[in-house]
């Protein structure tokens, strides 16, 4: 069960003293991997007028060479025919349109979920109304790139099923050679599925390396004001095509341990046109400040600035945010808090941080040049991290929320990001 939120009443106090936090357990997040490269080598194929397939995936239009009125069709539903319309798409006819897709998700920076639904929407184009047809397109595109699938079928229709590192919540999977493997369908309860192997193939990451670059449609611009520090105010706007893309983001766990979750939410790069906006004048606000001052003021906007409410009140169930959607979202927790905490930290003080897990909360810590800021700290490998919950509203820098229980607490750790 979350833990509300405590507001701490009448003057701000300063922590006086050093307590060091114990701590049970660490989490060491998955590393970010390279996207999987083409299992073949792939050339351009010279055409003197190629036709081009027009689509739009998160507000972002793109095209890919495609001739829809040569795409082969489908005979039965059984894996013979699904066979042979594999190999159909294995001629050059098709190279292009897979370094087109390629070359989209290079520019367009796409992590591999995003990839992923990409290459679906592409099907859905291609083949509209002819699941079937689709499911096979889309397994095409998806094992040329180089990423690890499987045809399942229950004898009617066909399904594409991609492999994950990941273990993904509330979406059914099959077990196939010691892997899971999901659809982006929904799935019956039997499927017969081919087990044909790739060289090379790697399953998908949902791990996210860069801003996903997809076209810019501002949200309203909100504004953000703290209690604790008169005139500190920021104003953001954050791109709705990026909201709806991380609104299909499934929920997962690194390593099968649900509470490393957070670490993926956490690394995500901010996305660009915020970098470009906001950070600039958060930078122009804390231009004079200690890193303490700097950080007490990030902390106090979030504590003060953004209405609390639990998931399960607005959304029906658990859900962490990303970043942005902190920034955009009317309400939060304390994972989003602290996720978007670790953000800006990171981004603007050039600090590397911590996540702090208690059960049913969520905290951080923050790592400072100055070894002599005082409060409740974390030491790890000999680098010292002082608490900051950004749910214990009007509590500086150095301050637990009362009655968390740091035997059971968890360190997540995070990768260091320098200033941008």
């Amino acid at each position: 069960k979350p833990v509300p939120p405590v507001i701490m009443d009448g003057e701000t106090p300063t922590p006086i003293e050093n307590r060091p936090v114990v701590f049970d357990e660490i989490l060491v997040p998955i590393e970010y991997e390279p996207h999987p490269q083409p299992l073949d080598p792939i050339k351009e194929i010279p055409v003197v007028r190629p036709e081009y397939m027009e689509f739009v995936f998160f507000g972002t239009p793109e095209k890919v060479r495609l001739k829809k009125s040569d795409l082969p069709t489908l005979r039965r539903c059984d894996e013979a025919s699904a066979s042979s319309m594999l190999n159909e798409f294995a001629s050059e006819d098709y190279d292009n349109t897979i370094l087109d897709c390629l070359e989209i998700r290079e520019r367009r920076k796409l992590s591999d979920w995003a990839y992923l639904q990409m290459l679906d929407i592409i099907a859905q184009n291609a083949y509209p109304g002819q699941e079937n047809e689709a499911q096979i397109l889309l397994a095409y595109l998806y094992m040329q790139s180089g990423y690890k699938m499987r045809l399942g079928s229950d004898g009617t229709n066909l399904y594409m099923l991609f492999g994950s590192r990941h273990l993904i919540y509330g979406k059914p999977s099959y077990s196939v050679d010691g892997g899971s493997y999901y659809s982006l369908m929904e799935l019956p309860s039997r499927l017969n599925i081919c087990q044909a192997r790739f060289p090379g193939e790697k399953s998908l990451s949902l791990s996210i390396d860069s801003s996903q670059d997809f076209a810019y449609n501002p949200s309203d611009t909100r504004s953000i004001v703290s209690a604790g520090y008169p005139g500190v105010k920021f104003d953001v706007a954050v791109n709705k095509n990026l909201l709806d893309f991380y609104s299909t983001y499934p929920s997962s766990s690194l390593g099968g341990n649900v509470v490393s979750r957070w670490a993926m939410y956490a690394d995500t790069p901010m996305e660009e046109h915020v970098k470009t906006t906001l950070y600039p004048a958060l930078r122009e606000m804390l231009k004079d400040k200690s890193e303490i001052e700097a950080a007490n003021i990030l902390l106090n906007t979030i504590q003060t600035g953004l209405q609390y409410e639990y998931d399960n009140e607005i959304w029906g169930h658990d859900r962490a945010f990303f970043a942005e959607e902190t920034l955009f979202y009317p309400y939060c927790d304390c994972e989003d808090r602290s996720i978007l905490l670790t953000r800006l930290v990171r981004d603007i003080l050039g600090l590397d941080c911590l996540l702090v897990y208690y059960p049913g909360h969520l905290a951080t810590a923050i790592e400072f040049s100055d070894d002599s800021v005082k409060g409740d700290y974390i030491v790890l490998d000999g680098r010292r991290y002082v608490i900051a919950d950004p749910t214990y509203i009007n509590a500086p820098v150095g301050l637990t929320m009362p009655d968390m229980d740091n035997s059971k607490a968890k360190v997540i750790l995070l990768r260091s990001t320098p200033r941008t």
